[in-house]
């Protein structure tokens, strides 16, 4: 077996979908020695910032010079960015001996592609030896595989009403859903959340006797400076690796999680590992800038949240342009028609795209939508040679490439094919 048949191994498995519960990971797990139990680890659920969160605070871990591991998902263009350790990607080889050696357990068992891709993540960290593991929740939280392990804190950055259907149509019941992660006598660490949820989140925290702690006891907001204080640490003016204002707000979840979890050796490390984030984690598609002139910005804001979020960033921005290019892809589970409508108020030009994917938008779907919403557009085929033939036909424009992080992975490695 090669790399390219160990993935496609574990694509094929997609086919059973989504199960949410734990007896299947919790028996694999069992088979495996139950490697969750080697090493720390912190839990991060939420509609959206979780992956931004997870990799600050492997970052400041990192540079807290501890052996850290980070799983999260989905990747953008390589199946092995899920799974990192002090930010290097797990290997081929690693991936390759871990489906030769459980295929008949995987395929009696009838596992999902999710609750092998764990399964792998927590094996490869215990026999690598980590200090943390920082885990990123797939879908939900209480039902989660992910949630076979029990952190020194569970985090919660953010509840937006997505994926209805499997976790319910409100924001408590997906604050239930995503409460699910906070564990018996521990730590509880909450973003920026609506007080709906946050009541059923407290609920649950004093239920289990857990302490919790909500970032906007921690920050001061002064136009756009962040400033971060607790009795461990205090950071004026909190300064990111990554673009966008809202990252201050994930930077600052994360610097909370630690200063109240473990002892930080040095309150500098903290600073230096938000700045660091991208060359620690890998982390991308998050106002990503991927081109400066003409500007091309990458964002994988795949909900009304996200778009809102991304927004209140691009706006300062959007002055500078005259001419505003939006590529828009996303899966049918969304909602388009809110996401569009926001968008539209910014951009000037629209196009979109989609992938080989069943879940993804076609292009009689986005006819349908553009009808609605009254939106003139061009569908791209070929979404990298738009990108291409902008770079070097459209000098001092903008264009921002948004939605799905399947669709922007996508376009990504036809890019990465292109500059080879």
């Amino acid at each position: 077996m090669n790399s390219h048949q160990a993935i496609e191994k574990l694509y094929s498995l997609q086919k059973f979908g989504i199960k949410l519960g734990l007896q299947n990971i919790h028996d694999f797990l069992r088979i495996l020695g139950d490697p969750q139990n080697e090493f720390k680890s912190f839990h991060i659920a939420g509609t959206n910032g979780k992956g931004s969160t997870a990799s600050f605070i492997s970052s400041i871990l990192i540079e807290e010079n501890h052996k850290t591991g980070l799983y999260t998902s989905p990747h953008f263009v390589k199946f092995n960015e899920r799974i990192r350790i002090n930010g290097k990607e797990i290997s081929d080889d690693y991936i390759i001996n871990f489906v030769e050696e459980n295929q008949n357990y995987i395929d009696e068992k009838k596992l999902t592609f999710f609750e092998v891709t764990t399964a792998m993540a927590l094996k490869y960290f215990a026999e690598n030896k980590i200090d943390f593991a920082v885990i990123e929740t797939g879908l939900g939280g209480r039902l989660d595989a992910t949630n076979i392990i029990n952190p020194l804190a569970s985090v919660i950055t953010s509840i937006a009403l997505e994926h209805t259907e499997i976790l319910g149509n409100s924001f408590e019941k997906i604050a239930y859903e995503k409460g699910g992660i906070i564990k018996e006598n521990s730590k509880i660490f909450l973003g920026k959340i609506p007080s709906q949820a946050q009541k059923i989140l407290q609920e649950i925290a004093f239920e289990k006797r857990s302490e919790i702690y909500k970032l906007p006891d921690f920050i001061e907001e002064n136009k756009n400076e962040l400033n971060f204080k607790s009795e461990e640490i205090s950071i004026k003016n909190i300064q990111t690796g990554l673009t966008g204002n809202y990252q201050k707000y994930n930077a600052a979840l994360a610097i909370l999680t630690l200063s109240k979890t473990i002892v930080i050796n040095n309150i500098n490390n903290c600073s230096k590992g938000i700045l660091t984030v991208k060359e620690n984690s890998g982390i991308q598609g998050r106002y990503e800038i991927y081109n400066q002139n003409p500007k091309i910005i990458f964002d994988s804001a795949h909900n009304p949240e996200g778009i809102e979020t991304f927004l209140s960033s691009f706006k300062n921005e959007a002055v500078n342009y005259t001419n505003r290019v939006l590529l828009f892809g996303a899966m049918k589970d969304k909602q388009i028609d809110k996401m569009l409508f926001d968008l539209k108020k910014y951009f000037n030009e629209f196009h979109f795209t989609s992938i080989d994917n069943e879940r993804s938008l076609s292009e009689n779907d986005f006819k349908e939508i553009s009808e609605r919403l009254q939106i003139r557009y061009q569908f791209e085929k070929a979404p990298s040679k738009f990108i291409y033939d902008f770079i070097h036909q459209r000098k001092d424009e903008c264009l921002v490439i948004i939605g799905s992080m399947y669709v922007l992975g996508s376009i990504k490695e036809e890019l990465a094919k292109k500059s080879t």
